[in-house]
Parts: structure tokens; sequence; C-alpha cells
């Protein structure tokens, strides 16, 4: 039985992070970090090959829980998105930290500090946290 994937976005105004589960919905994978330009046709492109049950996208808060001044880029965002590929399931989810997570992801797997350098690394990193922490908390859910 194959079930369809979860795919994550980190939504950057210059470049953004994706991650997709496996299609039982169990593992979280970077899938790439793309210049936000190509973002549209790159998810048409996606998932004209691939099964795809909702997309998580971050929401970006404050300390105080206001939304941060990127969240009106990605309104637009979604708007551009639902008018291109209309009937998507699309979740937001909050972001806090994951780009702090990403870095001290990247310190404790030992990576250079070149290679902690590469931004896109950071925003793939960060939507396969988003991902992680979603798969993690509808787990929980069932659970209880």
């Amino acid at each position: 039985m194959t079930m369809a994937r979860i795919l994550a976005i980190d939504f950057g105004t210059k470049r953004t992070g994706l991650a997709v589960t496996d299609e039982l919905q169990l593992i979280a994978s970077g899938l790439t970090a793309v210049e936000t330009k190509n973002l549209i046709s790159f998810l048409k492109e996606y998932l004209k090959k691939e099964k795809v049950a909702c997309i998580l996208v971050g929401e970006p808060k404050q300390m105080d829980n206001t939304p941060s001044e990127s969240e009106v880029f990605i309104v637009k965002f979604l708007e551009k998105l639902e008018k291109e590929i209309p009937g998507l399931d699309i979740k937001r989810v909050d972001e806090r930290f994951t780009s702090k997570m990403a870095f001290q992801t990247m310190i404790d797997s030992g990576l250079s500090k070149k290679q902690r350098r590469n931004k896109a690394l950071i925003d793939e990193i960060s939507a396969t946290i988003i991902l992680q922490d979603y798969l993690y908390h509808k787990t929980k859910e069932k659970k209880i």
C-alpha cells in the first residue's frame, strides 16, 4: 500500500528549502533548495511525478507570537500557489527556531565552516526539521 508523500517548504525570499517524506510518511529527508522565483514551476514538475498528500509551509513568528515580517511574502506565494495549482492541501506549521536548529544540526554533524556557510543547505535542513516536527506531533496525536 503506497500513500502519498508530505512536502515541507521553508520559504525564503531568495531561496526556499524543501523536504519530503517517504511514501509511508515515516521519514523526513531534505529534497533540495530552489531559487524562490522558480519555486512554483519546480512544484508543478514535482507534483506531476510524485503523489503528495499535503504541503507544509513554515509559519515564521516572533517570540510574542505575532507574524514575522516575511509572512507577507509567504501569503503572496500561497495565493499564487493556490491559483497555479488549485486543490492542494496546505497546512501552516510554526517554524520558530528552525534556522538555528538547522545550523546546530550542521555543527553536530561535523560539517566544516565552509559547508555551514551553504545557505541552500541550511534552508533544506530547516525544511526537514519542519517536516520532522510535524510527523512527530502527528504520531503523538494518534497515540492519545
